[in-house]
């Protein structure tokens, strides 16, 4: 599915308010947690980066310890 950049702003929006109903145009959709809302956000965010020929930006954290 391609997403577009007033997609993405609606699902911010409706994060930074605490909604979880959001709408697109003509259709609503209502997520039932601000987790399921924060992996729309993203999904959307990751599809934008690929059509705009960006790699996903990846982390890696290494952690070391002696032992004692």
């Amino acid at each position: 599915m391609t997403y577009t950049t007033t997609q993405l702003d609606a699902l911010k929006r409706a994060l930074g308010s605490g909604e979880r109903r959001v709408t697109f145009g003509d259709k609503t959709v209502e997520y039932r947690s601000v987790e399921e809302l924060q992996a729309a956000i993203r999904t959307v965010e990751a599809e934008l980066a690929r059509n705009a020929g960006e790699s996903p930006t990846r982390q890696i954290r290494v952690t070391t310890s002696k032992g004692f």
